[in-house]
């Protein structure tokens, strides 16, 4: 009996003890979504249906000016979960995993692990074909990246297959793919579509690890192409109350290396292989975007429900990021790929634990590389020494305090490389020989206090040559020139 009694009170011990460390130890909740433009309800558009999206932002900071290091995913997302830029990582793109270039780095979930944390991923974190098993407690849990429903798209893509049509990248892997229609909207439950099936493997998975610290990795790729989602997301938005973008043609004065042709889109069934998308079909796309949107906002919805649900919300810290920008038509153009704004900038939304500026707006400069030393610092760890960016923490506290005076990204194109530097007022870009950094082939500038659009490259106009030479000059001198101010 007195055995007994001792084995149970250990037990209760030990459980106590448990629940004491998870207290003390917040959780995270680590929401990443793919090819999310900065074009919410909470950012102002209130066209877009994303109440979930936008009940986050009441409780938490709304960043208004964050920026990707690269706008690609795999880029993007190495970046941030490294916490290294583009080219310490020496990764620019999606084939190149960085654990053969930078093999000993301690990746964001995988420094959570090492301190105790259960860190489960699942959907699209890392890119799809990158993934990184030395980051998680578990092996990742996968979804397709691409799912057709209708009949008649099954046939299609069938038929694409028997007649050896590969359309898309060539070289990549878009270019061995044969892919059905760029939009879908059937008739069908949400759970029908990957991103629903995801939502209800993160709630299952919060039910799961509820009593012990976690970081919970969920990526949904919608909006991602093809923009396929059930129909009732597609019937929140009217065709007819649909509008093009009014800047429907490159940038003035931009070099050739400024837009692409956006190769990715035209691997879709039905789009052609070049020139422009007609009208019709391009408002279809935004349609289908939106819906898309709307449809990851649900899910989203879904999995912070079940967070309040369980009671977990008060002791863990949420952050919602976009991989990077999109093009929906601007400068005649879709996809990413650029250093323009439209693909640089994107949506960032932490709330929960930490965050005592609540529900208000952040309109200081912050990157994706800071992602990595926030969430350490919030969560009390000591952070590794490669880190390359800047605890935001600060500004969950007081978002109106001094902070970076510029952000950076960077693009590839054939034998250059276009390093972008975001300010308070400019975007300057230069094109320099990757073979030789100093050798520059091209620049661009654009003024964001007459000119927000980025519609016209002034970089040439005499009266901004100092301009030009003044924020040349920092960009050569690189992000650590631009890091926070101290508070005034």
């Amino acid at each position: 009996m007195k055995t007994s009694t001792l084995v149970a009170s250990g037990t209760l011990l030990a459980l106590a003890v448990s629940i004491a460390l998870a207290a003390e130890k917040p959780n995270v909740l680590f929401l990443a979504v793919d090819d999310l433009r900065p074009e919410l309800g909470c950012y102002g558009k209130s066209f877009i249906h994303s109440p979930n999206i936008d009940r986050l932002a009441q409780s938490g900071v709304t960043f208004t000016r964050a920026y990707c290091q690269q706008a690609v995913c795999g880029a993007s997302r190495t970046s941030l979960l490294t916490g290294l830029r583009p080219d310490s990582a020496q990764v620019w793109g999606n084939t190149v995993h960085f654990r053969k270039t930078v093999p000993h780095v301690v990746t964001l979930p995988e420094h959570f692990k090492n301190q105790g944390y259960q860190v489960l991923g699942m959907g699209k974190i890392f890119h799809s074909s990158l993934d990184d098993p030395p980051s998680w407690s578990e092996p990742l849990l996968a979804f397709p990246a691409m799912v057709w429903l209708e009949p008649q798209n099954e046939a299609v893509i069938a038929q694409r297959k028997a007649d050896g049509e590969h359309r898309g990248l060539a070289g990549s892997a878009l270019g061995r793919v044969a892919r059905g229609p760029a939009v879908e909207a059937a008739d069908v439950a949400d759970d029908a579509y990957p991103e629903g099936q995801l939502a209800e493997a993160a709630i299952q998975s919060l039910r799961r690890v509820k009593d012990r610290p976690f970081f919970l990795a969920v990526g949904f790729v919608r909006p991602h192409l093809p923009f396929n989602c059930p129909k009732r997301y597609w019937d929140l938005y009217d065709r007819a109350e649909i509008r093009l973008p009014e800047n429907r043609t490159p940038p003035k004065n931009a070099p050739e290396y400024a837009l692409t042709s956006w190769g990715e889109m035209r691997s879709y069934h039905g789009i052609p292989a070049s020139g422009p998308v007609s009208d019709e079909q391009a408002l279809e796309l935004i349609r289908g975007y939106y819906a898309c949107v709307s449809y990851t906002d649900a899910q989203i919805g879904r999995v912070l429900d079940e967070l309040d649900r369980l009671g977990l919300r008060k002791n863990t810290v949420i952050i919602l990021w976009g991989d990077h920008g999109w093009k929906l038509g601007e400068y005649n153009a879709w996809c990413k790929h650029t250093n323009f704004e439209l693909d640089a900038r994107v949506p960032m939304i932490v709330g929960g634990c930490g965050v005592e500026a609540a529900g208000r707006f952040c309109d200081a400069l912050v990157e994706f590389v800071d992602i990595y030393p926030t969430l350490g610092e919030l969560a009390g760890l000591a952070l590794p020494e490669h880190l390359e960016g800047t605890s935001f923490a600060p500004l969950l506290e007081n978002p109106l305090r001094p902070w970076k005076s510029a952000a950076f990204s960077q693009y590839p194109r054939s034998g250059v490389m276009g390093y972008s530097m975001r300010t308070d007022r400019w975007r300057l870009t230069l094109w320099v020989d990757s073979s030789k950094p100093d050798v520059v082939k091209a620049v661009e500038l654009y003024d964001h206090r007459s000119d927000p659009g980025e519609n016209v490259n002034v970089a040439a106009a005499e009266e901004n040559a100092a301009v030009v030479a003044e924020l040349t000059a920092r960009l050569r001198a690189g992000w650590r020139s631009a890091l926070p101010t101290p508070e005034g």
